[in-house]
């Protein structure tokens, strides 16, 4: 079952005086932080309202409400925050990164499994999937259309067709 509340981002420091606090960004960009009008702080997902958003230096400056003092925001330092999944509607071919750990990675042709998805290495260019084989090679396949072919979000499998020499 898929997690309802995903990591957004952690509260690194305050900002200012008003209870403003900096949170470093766990998403693809910093911008994406300031779309939420809720976020979810710890591991007990406790709703905090956002009154302010803004992007600095690909850090997030925020402002919640009742958060309204250099104390306040002190204390929520280090905190986790989280995003309620609900919250954000994907683009067909687009998945959260959390929902692809542990898919099984299996040859198109072949229907051999080369292990499970362990990380996504974000290139820049393109993502890279890092596979555990089972034997704990780390195969790392490109997330480009000539071989992730296809992704099952119900069956957990991602089906690949390796680039000749891939895993040589």
């Amino acid at each position: 079952m898929k997690k309802q509340y995903l990591e957004i981002g952690k509260i690194v420091n305050r900002h200012g005086l008003n209870g403003t606090v900096k949170v470093m960004p766990w998403c693809d960009s910093p911008a994406l932080l300031c779309e939420f009008d809720t976020l979810y702080r710890g591991k007990q997902h406790i709703a905090m309202t956002v009154e302010h958003a803004a992007v600095q230096k690909n850090m997030v400056l925020l402002k919640f409400a009742g958060v309204d003092t250099p104390e306040a925001a002190d204390a929520l330092r280090n905190t986790v925050l989280y995003m309620d999944r609900s919250d954000v509607e994907l683009d067909e071919d687009t998945h959260f990164i959390q929902d692809l750990l542990g898919m099984s990675v299996r040859d198109a042709d072949t229907g051999e499994e080369y292990g499970k998805l362990t990380d996504v290495l974000q290139t820049g260019a393109n993502d890279v999937y890092e596979v555990t084989a089972p034997d704990g090679r780390k195969l790392l396949v490109p997330v480009i259309p000539q071989v992730v072919l296809s992704i099952d979000d119900s069956a957990d499998i991602i089906t690949i067709r390796p680039l000749e020499g891939l895993f040589d």
